[in-house]
């Protein structure tokens, strides 16, 4: 077995270089690079998971369950526009198939595909 060595990279700093994304609305959480990473991008997120949980603790009769997921009307607008995105994005890889095109337009189309579902995959996380 051959060990490879980093250059001098430990393995924690090596995980803190993956961006983590906000518990609440799944955007990048910027590092510090001291202490513990922050699990929230900004204080409105926060804010939000906070009042969640205290709902769902309380027990409220107007609580939410616990598995639902909260969106204003412009976020789910936001999501709503990255869906159809990739759905047109599938579509077009199904057509270009069918017409028979070449592996270069094919590799093509999957990797816009790819970037579409990316980009619509960031909306929220699960784990407040």
């Amino acid at each position: 077995m051959i060990r490879l060595k980093s250059a001098g990279v430990s393995l924690a700093q090596r995980q803190r270089a993956r961006p983590q994304p906000c518990r609440w609305c799944g955007r990048d959480v910027t590092d510090t690079g001291m202490g513990r990473r922050r699990q929230y991008c900004r204080q409105s997120c926060r804010q939000r998971a906070y009042e969640q949980r205290a709902m769902i603790t309380r027990g409220d009769a107007a609580a939410l369950p616990a598995d639902v997921v909260v969106l204003s009307a412009d976020e789910a607008a936001d999501l709503s526009d990255r869906v159809y995105q990739v759905r047109c994005a599938a579509e077009d890889v199904a057509t270009a198939l069918d017409e028979g095109a070449g592996a270069t337009e094919l590799r093509q189309l999957c990797d816009e595909l790819m970037k579409a579902a990316r980009a619509a995959d960031g909306w929220r996380r699960v784990g407040v």
